[in-house]
């Protein structure tokens, strides 16, 4: 008598139409991030208006990315903002008035390489100073917990005492 099941590698023919229903499922839930990811601006037909558009676009940040610039981020937010660049340029202002655009709208940080400046001072200076406070901490700590000799005296008096305790 036979209490567990048998292993078969074998699909009985009314489970195999599950099967591929359930792989098919799979494939999509897969796919569904890719299929639903935002696309990049059509190439506009001016050669030269889409090199100044790449231009300016690689000298913004990506404010939901931060660590990327507009051109290369697939962000909605930096998808917009390129369209936008690719409308003020279009519409005949300068990368420069663009840029003055941008960065009256969203602040300096908007700039992949902020002006050196009175009210950047601090971006600029401040991982230097940070570096700066540690290096000084971390070499009063040491100082404090390096070993101080024993004066002569004190150390004739310990021996003593080791001496009177005895082995």
């Amino acid at each position: 008598m036979r209490l567990l099941p048998t292993f078969s590698p074998t699909v009985s023919p009314a489970l195999r139409p599950a099967r591929w229903r359930s792989a098919g499922a799979a494939l999509l839930l897969a796919a569904g991030p890719v299929l639903a990811a935002p696309t990049a601006m059509p190439r506009a037909a001016d050669a030269a208006l889409e090199a100044r558009v790449q231009a300016v676009a690689e000298e913004l940040r990506c404010l939901v990315c931060q660590n990327e610039t507009i051109a290369g981020s697939t962000a909605p937010l930096a998808l917009d903002l390129r369209a936008q660049i690719h409308r003020q340029l279009a519409e005949g202002r300068s990368e420069a008035e663009v840029m003055a655009y941008m960065t009256a709208r969203y602040g300096d940080f908007v700039r992949y390489r902020p002006p050196l400046d009175a009210r950047t001072g601090l971006l600029w200076g401040g991982p230097f100073a940070l570096l700066l406070v540690g290096g000084i901490a971390l070499g009063r700590r040491l100082r404090r917990a390096a070993p101080h000799p024993m004066p002569l005296a004190d150390r004739e008096d310990l021996l003593a005492r080791l001496d009177k305790v005895g082995p």
